[in-house]
């Protein structure tokens, strides 16, 4: 029972953060500045998040006696996960389709592997060489057809510079969390708020704060609350009961859901060659992420 129920927080927690990129796209589209409304979802995110972290007794006493290096880490990643990576997320769903973008963003383990070939000597098993191959032939054939339109390579360049980041944040998380002397419900509040704070005063010197409309203000409350605060709680419930196959299989169940929700509330289709690349795609992330995971 108890595994089940896991099971189903972690499918629903998927959905979830899958409909964040219809809703993003659904913001964009009246006219809210991309790194304003990324930092108005994580400030509110943050903002929620903080009471959780102080009512728990563990929690609260690791915030009161954050040392100076702690606060250096989570400040850095902050900077790099959420005002450089996250920021480049809304900043490219301006101009490019959202299946797009999250293929992008779905090479983050790609690029963490061939990281780890050439900075820290791993060695790559077959499973992961073949999901590299699987990835890279769904890519060139999501992208047969050639060459962007001009003004979808400003955007391009920003998902590629999110995937540097998201890449560079996933190893500055696991170096915090490996440590093990902060709970993840510190190291996220910390680095949210930060990243929130860096990403509200970049949109408003760059962007402006735009007219915000009630419609707005129910889009961030519930990317805040429900996509984000909710959504990290029970995910990390489920990773209590699920091993580490199951969850980067779930995880990779997100690309898929996402071109299906745009084509179905946003009217971007994929024509039957892009679906294949992205399933290509979508298998070849699960498959670099199995090394040494047992069920």
């Amino acid at each position: 029972m108890e595994r089940t129920r896991a099971i189903l927080f972690a499918l629903l927690v998927t959905f979830l953060w899958s409909t964040s990129w219809v809703l993003i796209k659904l913001g964009l589209s009246q006219d809210l500045p991309p790194l304003t409304f990324a930092g108005l979802r994580y400030l509110v995110a943050f903002v929620c998040l903080l009471p959780l972290a102080a009512i728990k007794r563990d929690s609260r006493a690791q915030l009161l006696h954050l040392e100076g290096r702690d606060w250096a880490r989570l400040a850095a990643l902050g900077l790099v996960y959420y005002a450089f990576t996250q920021g480049a997320q809304y900043l490219s769903l301006a101009y490019l389709p959202a299946a797009l973008v999250s293929l992008l963003l779905n090479l983050t383990p790609i690029v963490v592997g061939v990281g780890g070939v050439f900075f820290l000597g791993e060695k790559p098993g077959s499973r992961q060489w073949l999901g590299v191959l699987l990835t890279g032939a769904g890519v060139l054939i999501y992208f047969q057809t050639g060459a962007l339109p001009a003004d979808r390579w400003f955007g391009f360049g920003v998902a590629v510079f999110g995937v540097l980041t998201n890449a560079a944040s996933a190893v500055m998380g696991r170096s915090v969390n490996r440590r093990g002397n902060l709970s993840p419900l510190v190291v996220t509040t910390v680095s949210m708020g930060v990243g929130a704070v860096l990403l509200l005063l970049l949109g408003g010197l760059l962007q402006g704060f735009g007219s915000l409309t009630w419609q707005h203000g129910l889009i961030i409350a519930w990317l805040a609350l429900v996509n984000t605060a909710l959504a990290f709680t029970l995910w990390n419930t489920s990773l209590r009961v699920l091993s580490a196959v199951e969850s980067s299989i779930l995880n990779g169940l997100m690309l898929p859901q996402i071109a299906i929700l745009a084509w179905v509330f946003l009217d971007e289709a994929l024509t039957a060659r892009e679906s294949l690349g992205l399933t290509l795609v979508c298998l070849g992330v699960i498959l670099v992420q199995l090394r040494g995971r047992r069920m």
